[in-house]
């Protein structure tokens, strides 16, 4: 029979970065708190989720698990550097439409080298979630003109390191690497780029209030345990169900969230995605369980 604990662990990372989605941005709008700061202290925040990780699962000292969790975690951390560089060079609202194809880059490199099947119905919830992806990032705002340089490739390249990323912990699920492995060497992943993210910020970051690192902090955390429940999920989960799922959701809770506390409206594309998130999420989910159920 086949694990459904995907399920319970995909909710729980929709909860999670749904959550942090929503507030995620407040240390920076409310004190102008540098982003590399909010790196460090995530680097940092990632130690908490590691210790339950490695609390539940025992250490996996083989070559091949170090080999999978650095390439893991150097492609999440990267890509979230490189996020923080294209940013100062070029317009958002279109950085994050190309970043938000990276389930695609899964969803393909699972179907293709994995050789991951999808039902009929779960094929049409999957292209329903990746359409809802792309919708969520569709610019509201596109005063002024688009300069394309070289942001347009660094967004490429975080693109693609996340869509291999979450790849990559598939298969290092399918090596036989376990959970907590997995997430202690993307800790120290995280921290190894940690200098890194000193270097990039003009000024040392001093003078901020101490609410500006304390909301960083907490909004970071929920950041780490999402993504702790990813990698999860993913190890229980088929790549092409699990990534497109969570990647379509949790900006629905994150839009719900901002509607309630903000008063934000979410546009008509907004809108349109999160019907599609929905319903291709649960055709995913209804699709997977009478497959199981089939195969019993």
């Amino acid at each position: 029979m086949r694990d459904k604990g995907w399920i319970a662990y995909t909710a729980l990372l929709v909860l999670f970065w749904g959550v942090w989605g929503a507030f995620s941005a407040l240390p920076t709008q409310l004190y102008g708190y540098p982003d590399q700061m909010v790196y460090i202290v995530w680097a940092f925040t990632m130690l908490i989720p590691c210790w339950f990780g490695l609390r539940r699962d025992r250490f996996d000292r083989r070559t091949i698990a170090a080999v999978y969790g650095l390439a893991i975690g150097l492609t999440g951390a990267g890509g979230q550097l490189l996020l923080f560089k294209a940013l100062t060079i070029g317009p958002a609202y279109l950085i994050f439409p190309v970043i938000s194809v990276s389930p695609a880059i899964t969803v393909l490199m699972a179907f293709v080298l994995l050789r991951e099947k999808i039902a009929g119905l779960g094929l049409v919830g999957v292209v329903m979630a990746l359409v809802a992806v792309v919708m969520f990032s569709v610019p509201t705002d596109t005063a002024g003109e688009a300069n394309y340089g070289p942001w347009l490739l660094l967004a490429v390249v975080i693109c693609i390191c996340w869509g291999v990323q979450a790849f990559l912990m598939k298969r290092a699920a399918l090596a036989g690497v376990n959970d907590g492995t997995t997430f202690a060497w993307m800790t120290i992943s995280g921290f190894l780029l940690v200098p890194i993210a000193f270097w990039m910020m003009q000024a040392p970051a001093t003078g901020y209030p101490w609410a500006a690192p304390g909301l960083t902090l907490v909004t970071q955390l929920l950041n780490a345990i999402g993504a702790l429940f990813l990698v999860m999920a993913l190890s229980r989960g088929k790549a092409v169900i699990v990534a497109p799922c969570t990647n379509a959701l949790a900006p629905v809770l994150t839009i719900i969230l901002s509607l309630i506390f903000y008063g934000t409206l979410p546009s008509l594309p907004a809108f349109l995605g999160i019907v599609l998130a929905i319903v291709g999420s649960t055709l995913m989910v209804y699709s997977e369980e009478r497959t199981a159920a089939a195969t019993a």
